[in-house]
């Protein structure tokens, strides 16, 4: 049985989630599943983490079913903070520098180290999709794919870039960072494959939401919103153009996976009170 507020997060994450994402079940998932949907209704159990599409055909109810399973399974993951870069840096011998300023029961507020950045961009009509199709340029880069053949150890977190105003329907660039290690930071290997570039980040403050399970579309998104909700709530002040969708973990890593959501603090117009706990 899952807890009462996780359970109520997840009735309300997944009626969220049906809801932006309507016309995806409608054009994608029940036509190419040979059935049309006349509406978007479900039920859902805590016990069972089971829910029930309502559609002419009962195949789109598996689609459901394992949407539901990945929300839940996000959002009833307890939010795990962290004092330090260092307690993140499990699975990578490497991790990014950053001081926990401030946190929340909802949110946590770092301030990050300078840093440089190995980036490509890929255009598609999921973040998941977009960075699948990014991780293999840049993981081919770092075991050789450079001018100087070098073979690097893969550091933490994994960035990708997701544009704010994006709709279902149209295709978005996202973009896919790897962390270079330290001994690369001011002199990286120069790429082979045109298509990657250096991102050099300033140092900055961040609002993170933390979440277990898989960094899907579906969880990410989710994730977002929740985090947007409660910043809009405290009137933080925020970069609204973009968030990162941020994961530590290896993809053969099956539990206690660890990802996050960041948003730039933007300082302007209140200095003082920007860092909103």
């Amino acid at each position: 049985m899952v807890p009462r507020r996780h359970c109520s997060l997840c009735h309300q994450s997944i009626s969220f989630y049906l809801q932006v994402s309507s016309l995806w079940y409608h054009s994608v998932s029940c036509r190419g599943a040979g059935c049309e949907c006349a509406a978007v209704r479900f039920s859902f159990s805590c016990t069972t983490f089971a829910c029930k599409l309502e559609c002419v055909s009962a195949k789109c109810v598996c689609v459901c079913v394992c949407v539901c399973l990945s929300v839940c399974l996000s959002v009833g993951h307890p939010l795990s903070f962290s004092n330090s870069s260092s307690s993140l840096c499990s699975g990578s011998t490497e991790c990014l520098q950053f001081d926990l300023v401030c946190k929340t029961e909802e949110y946590e507020v770092r301030h990050c180290s300078p840093s440089r950045w190995v980036s490509t961009d890929a255009e598609a009509y999921f973040m998941g999709v977009g960075a699948a199709m990014a991780f293999r340029r840049l993981y081919q880069y770092i075991t050789g794919a450079n001018q100087e053949g070098v073979q690097m150890d893969m550091a933490t977190p994994v960035l990708v870039r997701v544009p704010e105003e994006t709709q279902m329907w149209e295709p978005a660039i996202y973009t896919l960072n790897f962390l270079l290690p330290s001994v690369y930071q001011d002199n990286p290997p120069v790429p082979t494959n045109d298509k990657l570039y250096f991102t050099d980040m300033p140092e900055m403050d961040v609002y993170v939401r933390s979440y277990g399970g898989w960094m899907l579309s579906i969880t990410s998104r989710l994730h977002a919103h929740l985090l947007t909700k409660e910043l809009q709530r405290v009137n933080a002040y925020y970069n609204h153009t973009h968030h990162y969708a941020v994961g530590y973990d290896s993809p053969l890593k099956l539990l206690n996976r660890h990802n996050e959501v960041w948003y730039v603090v933007d300082n302007e117009p209140v200095p003082v009170s920007y860092r909103t706990c």
